[in-house]
């Protein structure tokens, strides 16, 4: 599955958008790109990393499986979650093709199909100052996002890094 490119799954997406009423909401916008399968591998591997004797000596002390995973997993798998933020947001941020189907209305209109309307309500010519301010308009969440979740991202990309 993460072989294969979302435009593959576009039509059953949309079928389901339509059904679920979701068409020209937050929703279709941002829960499609939560449950891709790139996020399932990264969070197994991130998984791997939690030693068995940890969680066996937090059964011996009597935890709960809610608070063996609040106290003891999450405090382990952060790095993994703060990369894939990361990674979810700027895979999201910038399927324009999606923004592009699941929207219709110009308040639903997100950052970076703003800026594509701009080149294209040019008839014989464009404004390149403005539209290089709306692609600096449109780049700054991604990098203030990569800024706040910079050291997980840098311990996230290392996961299966040999150490010497």
């Amino acid at each position: 599955a993460m072989a294969l490119p979302k435009q593959v799954i576009l039509i059953p997406l949309l079928r389901l958008i339509t059904k679920l009423k979701w068409m020209d909401t937050y929703a279709a916008l941002i829960l499609p790109a939560v449950g891709w399968p790139f996020g399932v591998f990264l969070m197994k591997q991130f998984s791997h990393a939690v030693p068995t004797e940890l969680l066996e000596s937090a059964d011996i002390d009597g935890c709960g499986e809610i608070k063996k995973f609040w106290h003891v997993v999450l405090p382990i798998i952060q790095p993994g979650i703060g990369a894939l933020a990361i990674f979810t947001f700027i895979s999201s941020w910038n399927d324009y093709f999606s923004q592009l189907v699941f929207t219709n209305s110009k308040v639903m209109q997100t950052l970076p199909l703003g800026v594509a309307t701009l080149a294209q309500s040019a008839e014989f010519s464009l404004n390149y100052g403005l539209l290089m301010a709306g692609a600096l308009l449109a780049s700054l969440p991604m990098i203030l996002v990569f800024l706040m979740f910079q050291s997980f991202f840098t311990q996230g990309v290392t996961v299966g890094a040999v150490k010497g």
